[in-house]
């Protein structure tokens, strides 16, 4: 029989991709489709005094402009606006009064027959405010910051920053050594290919089909019926293919509830396109300042970690991640301190991306380690060994398993980091300045409860349904390879649906959780499936099964077989066709036991070569090897390149992104792909991807961990080293860009 977990399967789905059939949110049609465009605020902090949109009625073409005076009815309470991951806080409203929390804020929609003429429109509406004092600048308020408190229980508040060990400051003085530095990662912004889109449709019976560019369908429905007063049933939500997400579309976006509001008020169908520029007025990776002590003795064993966080949010919601811990699930230290404060700012709420708080936290921590590394003039990788931990520091507690010393020494390996010439500057290749850095990786191996629906019928084919969403991971592509092998069929036989609000029971799709969760959630109902088949086996005359108990059977090549002797089987038409069923349908939920015995945990290491020109001082990235500890891998050919598309994320982070905001005004003003800054082909050289081997029997029962979220993280902090030893200059200010660079060469 063909086995499919653990290899190079393609994408299932890749056929409807590069043809066009896949559909995205803002691909749906349906008859008297009207559209949308949004207009929004030109100042971060104040009150609408007037609204005038009488010159946009005018316009031929024009059905209707939306405000906060006009408009359907919409809930008044909190609760009805708090979607399933919304942090602590006021959640925002749109349209619901004249206040204006953020530039970029929504505050009309124009609806007309067609796309331009709405867009048109929407620039003649006039708006008059009363405008109030704001502030977008982190470094401003950065002495108003509020301290968060640590929980004695960390499972009262996963996201607080952990409970201090030791007595870090006394021992960081006593030190022998001392490393004390300040990081700055800037604000920035996901910038998927698909722009956000909803497309609401109007039901004959008032019911709303609702296509939306989402990671949870059934958050957003659940958002939807709270907003609207709506009923559960009457509203369904629909996301089959999602162009990129990275947690932009963990929580609802404004879009879907303005659609919907306009499909209700004109009693018609509405599609609402965002722009790009309008797509910086959402969620985005929150600014961060750190401030990181390390005290070590000569032979690089660690005495003292302090880590000091202050991180974004919003005047009306608290967001914000688990930010100064990552340290106590690396290196041992018996005295640590960690504090994080938060600085309310005039703009949006930040919300999650790619691997929120570690890529950003594990920048500043590795490049500490990295200096610390030099003040001891030691090989930045044996500090680490030296320094490694078996333990969770913070509770004390071994890991369900943690290979990262062996990804160690295979990248370093594949790397050829023995050959690194330890001083900066040393290093060259002809006109350029060579580096070599590296640095370390954690992710958190989370799992969440899932419920999996499967229909199997007698001529051997499978539906697999579950209201979880395929971001461009490659869901529908693992979700198809572990239901072949747990039902024994073919993969061509396997259909998988996903992406709808009437599906079983899903979370959001983030956080490097939906592989492993419902891989496992396939297996559990997968194993109802084969319970109903042994039973119609035993019915019939004969059964060379009669005998067997539930667990010693197996589905492989059509049958039901046992796994004492292969020879006594009963395929699936024949067991079916005797007991006089066509379809056997089995839904079960998925529960994943954690008694906190074990930290569960994903690790990679980095290496990285730059390339740094000496004159001008031009940054190539020339050479990246990453090797992971993530357990089982489903799929070698989605995992590498999710590992990819994060190595190039972290080049991006390490040279690339910075949302700017003049301060003047409360604006973004690189709310464009031209001026926002990701890596271009041009930028990305050769990466290597290993997959460490590592066993885990206590983690889930396929043995598992999530990938999505590790391939960023230590990337930013390897470039960033490798061109410090290239160069000799640090730079702690993210980007790294050549007029940093360049100031640093002039001191």
């Amino acid at each position: 029989m063909t086995t499919y977990i653990g290899t190079a399967t393609s994408r299932v789905d890749g056929r409807a991709k590069v043809t066009g059939a896949a559909k995205y949110a803002g691909e749906f049609n349906t008859a008297g489709l009207a559209y949308a465009s949004v207009v929004t605020s030109t100042i971060a902090k104040g009150r609408i005094a007037r609204i005038d949109a009488s010159e946009a009625l005018s316009v031929e073409g024009v059905i209707d402009a939306l405000t906060h005076q006009h408009r359907p009815p919409m809930a008044s309470v909190d609760s009805a606006y708090k979607d399933d991951v919304a942090p602590e806080g006021s959640p925002f409203r749109p349209f619901y009064d004249g206040k204006v929390w953020f530039s970029g804020q929504p505050i009309a929609l124009v609806v007309a027959e067609e796309p331009e003429i709405a867009r048109f429109a929407a620039s003649l509406v006039r708006v008059e405010y009363d405008k109030e004092a704001h502030v977008t600048d982190l470094h401003c308020q950065r002495n108003a910051a509020v301290a968060l408190k640590s929980p004695e229980n960390p499972a009262e508040n996963p996201f607080a920053p952990p409970k201090s060990r030791g007595t870090a400051e006394p021992a960081f003085a006593a030190a022998e050594m001392r490393r004390n530095a300040e990081y700055f990662v800037p604000i920035e912004h996901h910038n998927p290919m698909e722009l956000y889109a909803s497309t609401v449709i109007f039901e004959p019976d008032s019911k709303l089909t609702v296509y939306d560019k989402t990671q949870g369908v059934q958050n957003v429905q659940h958002h939807l019926c709270g907003v609207l007063e709506m009923k559960p049933e009457d509203v369904r939500v629909v996301s089959p293919f999602v162009g990129g997400a990275f947690g932009s579309g963990l929580r609802p976006q404004y879009n879907v509830v303005l659609a919907a509001l306009a499909a209700r008020a004109l009693k018609r169908s509405v599609r609402l396109v965002l722009t790009r520029q309008q797509m910086y007025g959402l969620g985005y990776r929150p600014a961060m300042i750190q401030q990181i002590e390390l005290g070590a003795r000569a032979d690089g064993t660690l005495d003292a970690i302090t880590h000091d966080a202050v991180t974004v949010t919003s005047q009306y919601e608290d967001l914000y991640r688990q930010e100064t811990g990552w340290s106590g699930l690396l290196y041992k230290s018996a005295h640590a301190k960690y504090t994080h404060k938060l600085a309310r700012l005039d703009l949006a709420t930040p919300c999650d991306m790619r691997a929120p708080s570690a890529a950003t936290a594990v920048y500043a921590l590795e490049c500490a380690m990295d200096e610390l590394a030099v003040v001891l003039n030691l090989d930045p990788l044996k500090l680490r060994l030296q320094s490694y931990s078996d333990r969770d520091q913070h509770a004390d507690r071994p890991f369900s398993s943690k290979s990262l010393r062996e990804c160690y020494r295979q990248g370093a390996e594949m790397f050829g980091w023995n050959e690194r010439n330890p001083e900066p500057r040393s290093m060259r290749d002809g006109t350029e300045l060579v580096g070599w850095g590296m640095a370390t990786g954690v992710w958190e191996a989370l799992q969440v409860p899932i419920a999996v629906r499967i229909v199997l019928t007698a001529n051997g084919h499978a539906e697999v349904s579950c209201a979880t969403s395929d971001i461009g991971t490659g869901t529908y592509t693992v979700m198809a390879q572990v239901a072949a092998d747990t039902l024994g069929l073919p993969i061509d036989n396997v259909t998988i649906k996903l992406g709808d609000s009437t599906l079983p029971q899903s979370p959001v799709e983030g956080g490097s959780w939906i592989a492993a969760s419902v891989s496992n959630g396939i297996v559990t109902t997968a194993d109802a499936v084969c319970q109903e088949l042994l039973r119609l086996a035993k019915q019939m005359p004969n059964s060379p099964l009669a005998d067997a108990a539930t667990d010693e059977v197996a589905l492989a090549d059509g049958k039901l077989v046992s796994k004492r002797n292969a020879s006594r089987a009963v395929s699936i038409a024949d067991a079916m066709r005797h007991g006089a069923v066509d379809r056997i349908e089995q839904e079960k939920s998925t529960t994943f036991a954690n008694d906190g015995s074990h930290a569960h945990n994903t690790h990679s290491a980095i290496f990285a070569e730059v390339k740094v020109d000496e004159q001008l001082g031009v940054i190539r990235v020339t050479r990246v090897v990453s090797a992971f500890a993530a357990c089982r891998i489903l799929n070698t050919k989605t995992a590498r390149s999710q590992i990819i598309g994060g190595v190039v994320w972290g080049i991006g982070m390490a040279l690339h992104e910075e949302t700017l905001l003049d301060h003047k005004f409360g604006r973004i003003m690189n709310a464009n792909i031209a001026e926002y800054r990701v890596p271009v082909n041009a930028d990305v050289h050769d990466i290597e991807v290993i997959f460490v081997d590592e066993p885990d029997d206590i983690v889930n029962p396929l043995g598992i961990k999530g990938l999505g979220e590790i391939g960023i993280v230590g990337v930013a902090a390897a470039i960033a080293n490798a061109i410090y030893h290239a160069t000799g200059k640090r730079v702690r200010d993210l980007p790294i860009t050549l007029d940093k660079l360049q100031r640093e060469i002039g001191k």
